[in-house]
């Protein structure tokens, strides 16, 4: 799917039943919540990155109502992390990246582990692999988020990717 695809994906699924658009081109992945019905909310992604944009989506699937409600989730960003601070990142990114993982499938499209942090002596990839591909296993096996699970299914309509819910799919570890 191109990201052209992926944007009209979402903003007709969940555009006016959750007041929120997806908007590519930004420097910077951000979420702006709406003010009221004439300011939808706004989901950011970088560039034209289909990937971007999938791992955007997965955030604010994850995010409930009061999250939703605030800029990116009322969460605030660290650009670098000490050992203790990169496990505690990966141990909550496993979860929107599981499911942008899903997300990829569905779509089609590639899927690359993101570790938003390149210090390499607090960055343990192999370990945040391991836990994208136990979330994504849990998620297979007990089922998506509503949200998450409407926006898979409606990904796999636009790019035809059938059976992308298979576990198989997610027996390795992703790259």
């Amino acid at each position: 799917m191109t990201t052209a695809e992926i944007i009209a994906a979402f903003n007709r699924l969940f555009g006016a039943s959750y007041n929120t658009r997806l908007r590519g081109g930004a420097q910077e992945p951000l979420y702006l919540a709406a003010g009221d019905e004439f300011q939808p909310g706004e989901i950011h992604f970088r560039q034209d990155y289909a990937s971007s944009a999938l791992h955007e989506i997965a955030h604010w699937c994850i995010a409930g109502k009061r999250r939703r409600l605030q800029d990116d989730y009322g969460y605030w960003y660290r650009e670098s992390r000490d050992a203790l601070q990169q496990a505690e990142f990966e141990s909550l990114e496993s979860r929107p990246q599981a499911l942008e993982w899903i997300f990829s499938v569905a779509a089609g499209v590639g899927f690359r582990v993101s570790c938003d942090n390149f210090d390499e002596a607090s960055l343990n990839l192999e370990n945040l692999r391991r836990q994208v591909r136990a979330k994504a296993r849990c998620y297979i096996s007990k089922g998506l988020p509503n949200r998450a699970a409407l926006m898979a299914d409606t990904l796999a309509d636009y790019s035809g990717v059938l059976n992308y819910a298979e576990a198989s799919q997610f027996e390795g570890l992703p790259k």
